[in-house]
């Protein structure tokens, strides 16, 4: 297992509404037409306004572990990067390879714009049933991982949305950190 003892400091993982997390850019975990939904994407889509929906209108959609970018319109962030993580059928759909593209392919998104503060909410582990357990070692991993070799961005903060799922990243955290 590699040691991530010298860049867990670039991953913070707090509690709270992605929508007020003071970042760059954060991160929506959408689906697949971008138009907004439940959950996290309901929110963001609120909270951005009207424009963002118009501008999303415009992105065609997006596969299941890719991502796109946006302007955060009304949120404090200047970007948000969509992307749509996998309905949990089992793990015989290769949902954890399609998680782990979600993280990856957002990073990049976020590091070829120069962000060097990104938040993600827990892709995939409400309404896609994703086990929480099991995605926060994928996003923990991922994200460490892209980390290890990319200066940007310098800070990335899980935010979750309640004190089980802030518990099951720290978990994560833990079992990664060397």
């Amino acid at each position: 297992m590699p040691d991530f003892s010298h860049i867990a400091h670039r991953l913070r993982l707090v509690q709270g509404d992605i929508t007020q997390v003071p970042a760059e850019a954060i991160v929506n975990a959408a689906n697949r037409t971008l138009l907004g939904g439940g959950g996290v994407d309901g929110a963001i889509h609120r909270a951005a306004g009207r424009g963002l929906y118009a501008e999303c209108l415009e992105l065609g959609g997006c596969e299941p572990g890719d991502a796109k970018l946006t302007s955060g319109h009304n949120l404090q962030a200047k970007h948000i990067i969509h992307t749509v993580g996998p309905i949990w059928s089992g793990g015989r759909a290769d949902e954890d390879a399609i998680l782990a593209s979600c993280y990856r392919q957002s990073l990049r998104l976020a590091r070829d714009q120069g962000v060097r503060t990104l938040a993600f909410p827990s892709i995939s582990t409400g309404a896609y049933r994703f086990p929480l357990d099991r995605a926060a070692r994928v996003a923990v991993r991922e994200i460490l991982t892209f980390l290890e070799t990319s200066a940007l961005p310098e800070t990335v903060t899980l935010v979750c949305f309640d004190p089980g799922t802030l518990a099951a990243y720290q978990r994560a955290l833990e079992s990664l950190r060397g």
